[in-house]
């Protein structure tokens, strides 16, 4: 059902396996993962283009195993109760960024709202240009799991998941899926389009989760080079 996608990135993990482990500041001993290093910067990482969007059309879904599937609005995302979550991201390129507050929906006020009981303990996130994510229901019900549609007090910019991203703060980034489509309740933990090519199934930042196989360096420098807000 979920097959490999994209064969010219089956070489990225491999890749980033062989840059540097960097020492991560003993300032942040505890609260910043092992070989990471913190930034001001907000790096821009995806797949695919930028997606564009008339907000009048946009749809999120949750389906699969549930009891009922919803096709929700924009507004219905915003009419919502609205939490702000403040919290430190942690990307497996090795980046670091401290104290962001990211606006929207916590994943719980959303399952309420949406009245879905959910029938299986794994989810397949959706995202645009086909990018998927799996992750378990354990790690969605923890209370800074959020619906973001703004980041710092303003809305996401269109390069960071504007209108709607995921905010998963205690896994790596990639699982945080940007420009968010879809919840699939699925009934094994089928790896998503990361996870087939090389990264690990959960992604656990303070276990350095970052691999499915052999755990080499990562280059220090790979997020450097990309563009960034």
């Amino acid at each position: 059902m979920y097959k490999k996608q994209r064969g010219d990135n089956l070489n990225k993990a491999d890749r980033i396996k062989r840059m540097k482990t960097p020492e991560v500041d003993p300032k942040y001993e505890g609260r910043v993962p092992p070989g990471q290093v913190v930034t001001e910067r907000f790096p821009i990482l995806h797949e695919g283009d930028v997606p564009e969007y008339n907000l009048e059309e946009w749809t999120l879904r949750v389906f699969g195993l549930v009891d009922k599937e919803v096709t929700l609005s924009y507004q219905d995302i915003l009419d919502m109760p609205q939490t702000t979550v403040n919290c430190d991201i942690h990307c497996v390129t090795r980046w670091t960024r401290l104290d962001n507050e990211f606006t929207g929906v916590l994943f719980t006020d959303f399952l309420k709202a949406v009245g879905v009981e959910l029938k299986s303990k794994y989810i397949m996130l959706h995202g645009d240009n086909d990018y998927t994510s799996n992750i378990e229901v354990k790690d969605l019900l923890r209370d800074d799991i959020l619906l973001a549609h703004s980041f710092n007090g303003e809305p996401l910019t269109a390069k960071h998941g504007y209108p709607l991203r995921l905010v998963v703060p205690h896994l790596y980034f990639w699982k945080s899926v940007k420009w968010l489509r879809g919840f699939e309740a699925i009934d094994e933990n089928h790896p998503g389009f990361w996870e087939q090519n090389g990264f690990h199934l959960r992604g656990d930042p303070f276990k350095e989760e970052r691999f499915s196989g052999e755990d080499l360096g990562i280059p220090e420098d790979e997020w450097v080079h990309k563009d960034y807000d």
